[in-house]
C-alpha cells in the first residue's frame, strides 16, 4: 500500500486527530535494539532493507481499527514515542492497557471473532504518538531477517506480561496497594531517577488510573490522597507522579503461601474421592 502524507487517518468526523505519515526511513534507526542479535553485517543489510513509514498521532481520540481496511496484511504498528490507552469497554465498565515505546499493535484482524460478550475497543492517544507502519513490503523484508523477528516476538511477549501483571495487580486487596503497585510497575518502563525519588512522565487521570486497577474514581481520588499524605506517591505540579518512597514489601510473592493454595486446589490421587481427571506427576493431560 502506498501511503500519501495524510493517506492514512482515522475518520473526516470533528474533534478526530489526523495520522500523518513521513517518508521511508530504516526502523533500525528508529528502534536499534530490535537489530540487537544481528552481526554487524546483516545489521547493515537489514538498516537498508527494513524500511518503514512513520504515523504521527495527535492527542485524542484515535479510531485505529479503521486503519484495516487499507490492507490487513500488514505485519502490525510500532509505537515508537508517545502513549496510548486501549480501552475495552464492557457494560458499564472500561478496562485499559497503557501502551508505549516498543509496543507492537494489530488494530485491525481479519480473523477477529464476534464479540458475544459485546465488547468494544476505544483508542485515546494520551501523548503525541509516533508508528512506525510494519506494512507487507516490510514484512517480506523481515523473513530475510529472523533475528529481527525474534526480537519483535520478544516485544510482545513481553506486552502479555505486563497486562498479566496488571490483572494481577487488580486482585491486590486496597485500592492504596493497587495504585501504588501499578505505579512500581509504570516506573519500571517510564520511570526517571531523581533526586527527591523516581518519577513517572505520565499525565493519567484519576479516571483512567481507575481503569487501570480496576476501582471507581472516587475511590481513587481518596486512595491517592492517603498516598500523597503518607509521602508515598505524589501528584507534582506538571501533572507527572513523583515515587518518593521504597516499593512496598507487602507486595513481594509470598512463595509458601502460595505453594500450599495451589496444593488445596489437587485431590489426593490416593484418596478414594479423587477424580479421575486429577494430574499427579509425571500424567500427560487429555482430551475428555
Amino acid at each position: 500500500m502506498t501511503l500519501a502524507p495524510n493517506a492514512w487517518h482515522d475518520g473526516q468526523r470533528p474533534g478526530v486527530p489526523r495520522a500523518h505519515a513521513a517518508a521511508h526511513v530504516s526502523l533500525l534507526d528508529l528502534d536499534p535494539d530490535l537489530g540487537a542479535l544481528l552481526e554487524e553485517r546483516r545489521r547493515t543489510a537489514a538498516r537498508a532493507d527494513l524500511l518503514v513509514r512513520v504515523l504521527r498521532l495527535a492527542r485524542g481520540n484515535w479510531a485505529g481499527g479503521e486503519l484495516g481496511p487499507a490492507n490487513p496484511g500488514h505485519v502490525g504498528l510500532l509505537l515508537l514515542d508517545g502513549a496510548i490507552a486501549r480501552e475495552v469497554v464492557l457494560a458499564d465498565s472500561i478496562s485499559t492497557e497503557l501502551l508505549g515505546p516498543g509496543d507492537l499493535i494489530r488494530p485491525w484482524s481479519p480473523t477477529r471473532m464476534v464479540a458475544l460478550l459485546r465488547q468494544h475497543v476505544r483508542w485515546q492517544v494520551l501523548a503525541e504518538t509516533r508508528l512506525a507502519v510494519l506494512n507487507r513490503a516490510f514484512g517480506v523484508a523481515l523473513s530475510r531477517y529472523p533475528e529481527v523477528n525474534s526480537m519483535l516476538l520478544d516485544r510482545l511477549d513481553g506486552r502479555a506480561e505486563r497486562l498479566a501483571t496488571t490483572k494481577a495487580i487488580a486482585q491486590l486487596n486496597s485500592v492504596d496497594r493497587r495504585l501504588l503497585a501499578l505505579f512500581w510497575h509504570l516506573a519500571e518502563d517510564w520511570g526517571r531517577m531523581t533526586g527527591e525519588g523516581i518519577v513517572i512522565p505520565l499525565t493519567l487521570s484519576h479516571r483512567l488510573l481507575g481503569e487501570l486497577v480496576g476501582a471507581r474514581r472516587p475511590t481513587v481520588s481518596t486512595a491517592l490522597a492517603k498516598l500523597s499524605t503518607d509521602g508515598k506517591l505524589v501528584r507534582r505540579s506538571d501533572d507527572s507522579w513523583l515515587l518518593a518512597d521504597e516499593p512496598d514489601a507487602t507486595l513481594a510473592p509470598v512463595s509458601t503461601r502460595m505453594i500450599l493454595h495451589r496444593r488445596r486446589l489437587l485431590a489426593d490421587p490416593r484418596s478414594e474421592n479423587a477424580h479421575v481427571g486429577t494430574l499427579v506427576p509425571g500424567d500427560r493431560p487429555t482430551r475428555q
